[in-house]
């Protein structure tokens, strides 16, 4: 008997241990509203939008992943775990969200996402800025 309460004992101790972390959790914003996260996302997907349309513009690849890796271990230091980190990654909710962010910015900024050749103009005038999403391209 004296095994059994011990065993109950511990099993409290460690849910005690884990509740704390569960309220936590249930504490944090959706990473869509973690500014640093999203904006940081916002400008890899208009740079890569870009890389894809643009034939003279090419992505700094190692730049890219680089900012992807830190972006994923920042918001594990914030306590998203590895399921909702890939969640927000790979939802079509957020991966149209962010298309219709990167339209507004894109013309924002006086260019039409549509129209390829203002497109790449604004990829070129990006990189001479050296803005978030031009940090991301190179002209070839």
């Amino acid at each position: 008997m004296r095994a059994v309460v011990t065993r109950v004992g511990t099993m409290l101790g460690a849910l005690a241990l884990l509740m704390p972390v569960a309220g936590a959790a249930a504490d944090r914003p959706p990473l869509r509203e973690v500014q640093e996260i999203d904006g940081a996302l916002l400008a890899v997907a208009i740079a890569n939008e870009i890389r894809e349309r643009c034939p003279e513009i090419e992505p700094r690849w190692i730049r890219a992943y680089g900012t992807l890796n830190a972006l994923k271990a920042r918001a594990r230091d914030l306590g998203y775990s590895e399921p909702e980190i890939e969640d927000y990654v790979t939802s079509e909710a957020e991966k149209a969200r962010m298309r219709r962010l990167g339209e507004r910015y894109i013309r924002q900024h006086g260019a039409d996402p549509g129209a390829t050749a203002e497109l790449c103009a604004f990829g070129r005038d990006e990189i001479a800025r050296g803005s978030a999403v031009g940090r991301l391209l190179r002209e070839k």
